[in-house]
């Protein structure tokens, strides 16, 4: 029986060296909900309990039901008749057991039955569902409409859509982008309009909507025709109904059991969520940001998946006879893969942390103590962390995406021809990783987001808390080498801001690379220096024999391989950035040649 939380040791390595004591007391705002509800934990105890007893289960559901569907899924794809789109059998059967399993309102509040969860813990089991079925895990990643709605709207819609969301009677999907309005939303077109009694109507077309066909959309519209860009802008709830038109469904490379639809609303019924004007810049923002949180888990499943295919294909398949793991060439791309995989769940996990500690002191903050020098340090913290979230966030997405495609690519090639054929699960993976660096904002744009944040100041402020933590002496070196990369990245930073921002942006992804190789740095130190005990097993030789060292002793090896490496590669980037190249602004037309006339 597989289960893809008890054979992940490095996912459960995660669990146990973040501190989910203190989010769980956050999250529950101080274990209050207990004495109203029957499943609410009473404690940081119970709720670690509770959390892990879920992640168990998801890990079970992924590993003995979800993913024997998954080939055939992909195989069968979606249906749409011209009116009516119909999920992949597997998907309907997937999203049933899900449903049953009780893990559909992983974040919501419990008084609507939700799990009340912390991101962190949502964030595994999403990663655990994508490892199963990628597409899936864009039906089961759709919660955040429901967190939208509990953090946004009026009480009444929550009365409407929650208590459903919560049993999985019902998905839902973020409707946002348009033929003309991809990645600037702010070109929104769709019209939102009153008529004289105040009922709100839609009315225009969406496009590339994941789920569309699902039973609750959340839609940005205009609903201030004479006002343009984002602040023209509200989000409207509406249901499926005789105004609402799939149009078509997207043919993909890949993902093929999310629908991807069109939709055209020719006069829709809507209530408004919120307050007119902030649909973009308050709650699609929100929005996006937990789904790109999403997406880095989602690509960190689909990475895990594909490696152990090359994994093990390495270690059993024999050429000049021997293992190709022993061949010099891919035994380091095995490696390499392995220990992207980690950096980049090093990473994310990071992220969803920040993200917790930012929704726990924004709920503090709203209900502050009477003690006012605690309310003033509540209020501090959820502004620290919400800077620390803003630039975690794209900078997962960015790193976990790309990470991604790079494992999935490797994997094939490790398999060579027997990878580019559909015997094996690699070509698949490699369809789906594609799409991540794309959806929920391009990489380009991760890197624009995350930039700012570098050269603002937030990162030299994490990067000092990093600084400040514990760690084992045996990592010293490693500490000093990564003070002489961030002495390196303020270079570059001071260099660009004496340029122009069309110079930050045009060195955002090697100033980006910079900083993420130095927090990656700190955070694997801090693991080399953790007190959890576990032991896995490592194949030392081709003899079948096995030692066994300890999770410690192995990220000490991971974090000293991986600061090293990077170094060079941050003085090279480093170089480049203070080089004041300008050729792409300057040379542009002469490199590319004119745009061709055939096309």
């Amino acid at each position: 029986m597989a289960n893809f939380y008890k054979d992940n040791d490095d996912l459960q390595f995660m669990f146990r060296h973040l501190d989910i004591a203190s989010i769980s007391g956050l999250t529950e705002e101080g274990f209050k909900f207990a004495e109203e509800f029957d499943t609410a934990p009473v404690d940081s105890d119970d709720a670690i309990t509770n959390y892990e007893l879920v992640l168990n289960s998801v890990g079970q559901l992924s590993g003995d039901f979800i993913d024997p569907r998954s080939e055939e899924i992909d195989r069968e794809g979606t249906h749409h008749d011209g009116k009516n789109v119909t999920y992949a059998k597997g998907i309907a059967e997937s999203l049933d057991a899900l449903a049953k399993a009780q893990v559909m309102g992983f974040t919501l509040p419990h008084r609507f039955g939700g799990l009340n969860f912390p991101e962190t813990v949502y964030t595994m089991a999403t990663e655990m569902v994508s490892r199963a079925d990628a597409g899936l895990m864009n039906l089961f990643g759709l919660q955040g409409i429901a967190g939208t709605i509990n953090a946004f709207a009026s009480e009444e819609i929550k009365q409407e859509y929650l208590y459903d969301f919560a049993a999985g009677k019902t998905t839902g999907a973020m409707v946002l982008t348009e033929p003309d309005a991809g990645s600037d939303l702010q070109a929104c077109q769709v019209k939102a309009f009153q008529d004289e009694s105040g009922q709100w109507y839609l009315h225009g077309v969406k496009r590339f909507i994941t789920n569309g066909c699902g039973a609750v959309l959340l839609v940005m519209a205009r609903s201030e025709p004479d006002r343009s860009g984002g602040l023209g802008l509200s989000l409207f709830v509406c249901g499926q109904g005789p105004t609402v038109h799939i149009r078509r469904i997207e043919d993909k490379l890949g993902i093929h059991g999310s629908p991807t639809c069109e939709i055209v609303f020719d006069n829709t019924p809507c209530k408004l969520v919120g307050e007119r004007q902030r649909g973009l810049v308050t709650y699609v923002m929100a929005l996006m940001n937990g789904a790109r949180l999403g997406i880095a888990a989602q690509s960190m499943g689909i990475a895990e998946a594909t490696y152990r295919i090359a994994r093990d294909y390495a270690a059993s398949r024999e050429q000049f006879g021997v293992a190709i793991e022993k061949l010099p060439a891919v035994r380091d791309m095995i490696i390499d893969m392995k220990i992207a995989i980690e950096t980049a769940r090093a990473l994310l996990y990071a992220t969803s942390y920040s993200v917790d500690l930012m929704f726990g002191y924004e709920k503090a903050d709203k209900n502050p103590p009477d003690d006012k020098s605690a309310g003033k340090e509540i209020k501090q913290k959820f502004k620290k962390y919400k800077r620390i979230a803003a630039m975690l966030t794209p900078m997962s997405k960015y790193y976990c995406s790309e990470m991604c495609n790079t494992v999935a690519y490797d994997s094939i090639q490790v398999l060579g021809g027997s990878g580019f054929m559909r015997d094996y699960a690699c070509e698949r993976y490699a369809r789906d990783a594609r799409i991540t660096t794309i959806y929920e904002g391009t990489s380009q744009l991760q890197v624009v987001a995350a930039v700012r944040g570098v050269c603002g100041g937030t990162f030299a402020k994490y990067i000092d808390d990093l600084k400040a933590l514990e760690y084992d002496p045996e990592v010293k070196d490693l500490l000093d080498i990564l003070e002489a990369d961030t002495a390196k990245l303020e270079e570059c930073i001071a260099f660009v801001k004496d340029a122009s921002i069309e110079y930050m942006d045009l060195y955002g992804r090697d100033i980006v690379d910079i900083a993420i190789s130095i927090i990656n740095g700190y955070l694997l130190c801090g693991q080399a220096s953790t007190k959890v005990a576990m032991e896995v097993a490592v194949a030392e030789n081709g003899s079948g024999q096995a030692g066994s060292i300890s999770m410690k002793k192995r990220k000490m090896l991971l974090a000293r391989r991986y600061i090293t490496k990077e170094a060079l590669k941050i003085a090279s980037l480093a170089k480049l950035v203070i080089s004041g190249d300008k050729s792409t602004f300057e040379q542009y037309e002469a490199l590319v040649g004119p745009t061709p006339e055939d096309i």
